[in-house]
């Protein structure tokens, strides 16, 4: 079997963001091609309350899926949609900006919280659908107990089984992860032409030619195939360091289109940005009222 290599490991940079959350931006503007179609992954881990509490009051999003997975925590959300809830230990926020979408997200004090945000780029053609927002529940998603490790299907498919969310705009196959101690786990269902990582949630994890260098939790880590033949199937072969590993696969086809990006909005061009910002400033950035219904 052809084995994707371990090309590039991003560790990000410690920021604050929102109303004063601590957190570490890992993906963001600087790593946009190499990732593609993923743009930003921010990753927290925090038992003190005082990084987090602050939250992310109300704010604007377009042009892009924004998907938040809790390992551990509690967070409170809320849109211009209508919709509220809270997620919770091994739930997920599977928001779809499009054409425009206010919302907030704000963490409640907890023993620990630890989870990501990830952002998926939405192609030129789906920029101005029409926003929609699904509350993924642990039943809602598919869990395979396999003899080394757990895995859970949040979005696409694994051993035939379906995640929660197929992905309407941007397949992605989104797992979660995590593997015993000392254990060596093998996957082979992303075809080459795709864009593959491994987010070291908690833990080690070793992604190298030998297995033998482990790396240290809150790394991306960027699988590339060894060949550019869409039709194969290169694997992706880890090992987890003496105290397991937890940690989460995105993968998903590159766009490969131009990327314009203010803040909360990403778009194509500079001029679709301007337009955004301006459509805030008169108060038309809202297009729609009532939720896409899946």
């Amino acid at each position: 079997m052809a084995k994707r290599k371990c090309t590039q490991i991003i560790r990000g940079q410690h920021t604050v963001d929102g109303a004063g959350v601590r957190l570490r931006r890992v993906l963001g503007i600087r790593t946009i091609r190499d990732f593609d179609p993923f743009l930003m992954l921010d990753g927290f881990d925090s038992s003190n309350p005082a990084d987090y509490i602050k939250g992310f009051p109300w704010h604007p999003h377009r042009g892009i899926e924004t998907v938040t997975y809790l390992i551990k925590g509690n967070i409170e959300h809320g849109d211009s949609l209508g919709n509220s809830g809270v997620i919770r230990d091994l739930q997920c926020q599977w928001m779809t900006a499009g054409s425009g979408i206010i919302h907030q997200e704000m963490p409640q004090a907890s023993d620990r919280m630890l989870g990501c945000q990830l952002w998926v780029n939405l192609p030129a053609k789906d920029k101005m659908t029409i926003p929609a927002y699904r509350d993924i529940q642990q039943k809602d998603v598919s869990v395979v107990k396999e003899e080394n490790a757990v895995v859970r299907v949040i979005s696409g498919n694994y051993r035939d089984l379906k995640g929660a969310v197929k992905g309407e705009y941007v397949k992605v196959q989104y797992l979660d992860i995590d593997l015993k101690p000392g254990q060596v786990w093998t996957y082979t269902e992303t075809p080459n032409n795709e864009t593959l990582f491994l987010y070291l949630i908690d833990g080690t994890l070793a992604a190298d030619e030998d297995l033998s260098k482990y790396e240290e939790k809150a790394c991306a880590m960027l699988m590339t195939a060894s060949t550019e033949n869409e039709a194969d199937y290169d694997g992706v072969i880890v090992k987890a360091g003496p105290a397991g590993a937890r940690f989460l696969l995105a993968a998903g086809t590159p766009l490969k289109e131009p990327v314009a990006w203010g803040g909360p909005i990403v778009m194509n061009t500079d001029e679709e940005l301007d337009e955004a910002f301006r459509e805030l400033d008169n108060g038309t950035f809202i297009k729609h009222e009532k939720p896409l219904e899946y």
